[in-house]
């Protein structure tokens, strides 16, 4: 059976009874049907007691698959089966990536959460609350230049760009209030998806209600004709944040749901890792940590984005860090960052020859990695990944590959088997939780900037020789640096394919330099995002889209999801 067909075969619980396995009272749930609910979080009652975190990240992306949110789920429910009384923590999906090129974000085969169609499709309403909000800030921006533009803002310097929660390459640069002095300010304006705007990234990094607003509150949205920032607190009477909050309000409750073992799921925001800070809420890793022994969270693509930005960015604004790190690896990426063609990787058939030797050439990409994670501070495990055609050698080969570098690892089969097929690996990772060795470290202090802390990146983390700043980034640069405010933390928009900031450069490249064309300040999101390369906040759809398979079927079933 393929991922949809064992979701739909599945018997789903009671959601309260989810709920009650971590002592989530009725008063604290709000249900969305019989299969989710929101968590009222100022209702849940926690013992005082916090668990310990696990950090899910992988290796580079490749189009083969690593499985990384399948890993995720199959571990959490492996720690439920030794023991450990574990929630997962999740990020929503995207409608983009759904209809677009990626599929769906809920695990897979008989590691899944479920009700898989509603997670992947709307949901409850997070993203279109999201979007809402964020556009509300974009329409009273220019509202307010319409109205006689009492702050002054120059329309050429509006910062806050419209969004959608889907790929639309049309929509990347649009000209805007044509038709007439009625329809407003002729001016050049651009879509961004929703998973990379600032209010997404303020929504996921919020502590609570007053933390969103103060956040929403420091959006800049432009300059004024005297070059000084506008924020989002000085648009109208009382400012734009109050009125975003309001659209925001039930959608900053986590989403509670299951996986098909019943372990208790929370799934909850959902920035991007390559354009932006790439984790859940830190409202559900914080509720998650207040319930359970072990919550097990992810940060999307490899470690050089998502665990990097979850060290740097996440955990320090939600006031806390990952115990131990888990990288997903799988023959496949190995083989793929060796030079094999994909076609090899997914179909080597019998005759293997030359297979170890792309292996032995593409580990360089998984050592990389496993340095990366390693310098964190936190205790490493590699998770390898099984798929049908990987033979015992080859597994064999990967994990004497990271035991050789000092990393434990341990061969999982949860698509297969669920939890099941991975206990040795949970084992092995509730008795490296036990030893109680020190959590992540944030690579930078208070003081370190900008542009120290882009330079660093790129050298230590992804083996680059040095930075090139446009003159439009150097110009910004500049500006933040004469201002005092470049003292903040930087979320690299970088291919997620490469260590460097070219798709195509696959392993483990060496002296590359990474070229930086703009900055741009969210201090709502209290952080710099430093766009490489050819990076686009807005992706479009592949030449063969997803949404070419899906269907309604004459009996109202979804299919072609998967």
């Amino acid at each position: 059976m393929n991922d949809a067909e064992i979701s739909a075969a599945a018997t789903l619980q009671p959601i309260s009874d989810i709920a009650a396995t971590v002592n989530i009272n009725d008063e604290a749930l709000i249900p969305y049907g019989h299969h989710m609910a929101k968590v009222d979080t100022e209702k849940v009652q926690t013992s005082g007691k916090r668990g310990k975190l696990v950090l899910v990240t992988a290796v580079s992306p490749t189009p083969a698959g690593e499985g990384k949110s399948t890993v995720s789920v199959g571990i959490a429910e492996a720690l439920n089966l030794v023991g450990s009384n574990t929630m997962v923590a999740l990020r929503e999906p995207s409608l983009g990536p759904v209809f677009g090129m990626k599929g769906g974000a809920t695990g897979g085969g008989y590691a899944q959460v479920v009700p898989m169609e509603n997670i992947n499709l709307h949901f409850t309403g997070d993203f279109h609350a999201i979007s809402a909000a964020h556009n509300l800030l974009c329409n009273l921006v220019d509202n307010h230049i319409y109205h006689g533009n009492e702050l002054g803002i120059d329309p050429r310097t509006v910062r806050v760009k419209r969004v959608l929660d889907m790929n639309d390459r049309n929509l990347r640069n649009v000209v805007v209030g044509l038709g007439g002095r009625s329809s407003g300010t002729p001016r050049e304006d651009h879509f961004e998806i929703t998973v990379a705007s600032e209010t997404m990234a303020v929504f996921c990094l919020a502590r609570n209600m007053d933390d969103l607003k103060d956040r929403l509150a420091r959006i800049v949205v432009a300059e004024n004709y005297d070059r000084q920032p506008v924020t989002a607190a000085q648009l109208g009477e009382n400012g734009a944040q109050g009125a975003m909050a309001i659209l925001l309000r039930d959608a900053l409750r986590p989403n509670l749901v299951q996986t098909l073992a019943g372990t208790p799921a929370l799934i909850h925001g959902g920035p991007f890792a390559n354009i932006a800070h790439g984790a859940n809420s830190v409202i559900a890793t914080n509720t998650a940590l207040d319930l359970a022994d072990t919550v097990v969270t992810e940060a999307g693509f490899g470690a050089d984005l998502g665990a990097e930005k979850f060290v740097n960015i996440t955990g320090p604004a939600g006031g806390f860090a990952a115990n131990a790190v888990t990288v997903v690896a799988t023959v496949r990426s190995v083989k793929y960052n060796g030079g094999l063609s994909l076609d090899d990787v997914n179909n080597p058939g019998d005759d293997r020859s030359g297979h170890i030797e792309a292996m032995e050439k593409g580990s360089e990409n998984l050592a990389r990695h496993l340095e990366n994670v390693k310098s964190f501070g936190a205790p490493v495990i590699v998770a390898i990944n099984q798929f049908p055609q990987d033979t015992e050698e080859e597994l064999q080969w990967v994990k004497d590959f990271c035991e050789a570098r000092g990393a434990q690892a341990e061969v999982v089969s949860v698509w297969a088997n669920g939890g099941e097929g991975a206990t040795e690996f949970a084992k092995k990772l509730r008795d490296m939780l036990d030893e109680g060795k020190d959590p992540v470290q944030p690579m930078f202090t208070a003081d370190t900037g900008v542009r120290e802390r882009i330079e660093h990146i790129v050298t230590k983390i992804y083996g680059g020789e040095g930075v090139d700043f446009s003159s439009t980034a150097e110009k910004q640069l500049q500006q933040l640096e004469e201002a005092g405010e470049d003292k903040v933390p930087v979320c690299m928009a970088k291919t997620q394919y490469s260590f460097s900031d070219d798709p195509k450069t696959l392993g483990a490249p060496e002296g590359f330099r990474v070229t930086v064309r703009e900055l741009n300040v969210r201090a709502g999101a209290g952080f710099v995002v430093a766009l490489t390369g050819a990076m686009m906040t807005m992706p479009g759809l592949p030449t063969k889209p997803a949404s070419d398979h899906m269907d309604v079927n004459d009996e109202g079933d979804i299919v072609g999801l998967f």
